[in-house]
């Protein structure tokens, strides 16, 4: 794959967030913050009838006003010694969500220009993005200026969703990633855990390292997803570095 790095593979920045309920346990919210969960629970799908803290722990996670961020994996494209590209891509996961929200955020103001950079995620304008966006401002942070739509015309958003480019305008289905991977031939990201399993891996495992395995393991299928998408081969295994 000799192509002209600089002209196609740079400045973009292709990302995954994993995410828990803010709580182990719906009782450990406060009074106020159960009755909002009440209420927001009797709008979500329960086929099984779970009770509110059965759904709080299987559900919590993924709104951004009841869950988390646990976890960051970002990768960048590199150009190789034989002007081939490679993956190189590095996690975060600190002891507190504001710690991985902060070195996410230097990591992005400080080795990238925010007006060049190009965020890739998969279902990214519905999850990744706005909900990084959304923790930060919880945890008063200040949003990267590559993450914040806010006052911006649409033109001058650099935020690209695999599942947005698969879908050519349809706006009917959903496509999970592990499903392109499987129509390109690219390898899984869930022979280990998934998502669904992330809330128990991290409460009940206290094995963050996994969950940080896996979500780095879910950006080099973004990014072999990516490149597929744009008419390119996908990267080799010895050539993606995890760090």
């Amino acid at each position: 794959m000799k192509i002209q790095f600089e002209n196609i593979f740079r400045n973009f920045l292709i990302i995954d967030i994993e995410t828990a309920s803010n709580f182990e346990d719906y009782s450990d919210m406060d009074e106020r913050m159960r009755a909002l969960w009440d209420k927001k629970a009797s709008f979500i799908q329960n086929q099984d009838d779970k009770n509110p803290n059965e759904l709080y722990f299987d559900k919590g996670a993924i709104f951004a006003e009841f869950g988390k961020v646990i976890c960051i994996a970002a990768g960048v494209f590199t150009k190789e010694s034989d002007h081939s590209v490679g993956l190189r891509i590095k996690s975060f996961a600190n002891n507190t969500e504001k710690e991985t929200l902060e070195a996410f955020k230097a990591l992005v103001e400080g080795k990238f220009d925010g007006k060049q950079l190009r965020l890739v995620a998969h279902n990214g304008k519905e999850f990744d993005f706005p909900y990084l966006c959304r923790r930060m401002l919880v945890n008063d942070i200040e949003i990267p200026d590559s993450l914040d739509i806010r006052e911006k015309k649409p033109w001058e958003i650099n935020h690209i969703d695999t599942m947005e480019l698969w879908k050519f305008g349809d706006r009917k289905n959903f496509t999970s990633l592990e499903l392109l991977a499987a129509l390109f031939g690219i390898e899984s990201s869930k022979d280990d855990i998934d998502g669904s399993r992330v809330n128990e891996v991290y409460y009940k495992e206290n094995d963050l390292g996994r969950i940080s395995k896996y979500c780095q393991r879910d950006v080099m299928v973004t990014a072999q997803v990516f490149l597929r998408l744009h008419g390119f081969q996908k990267i080799e295994e010895d050539r993606i570095n995890y760090l």
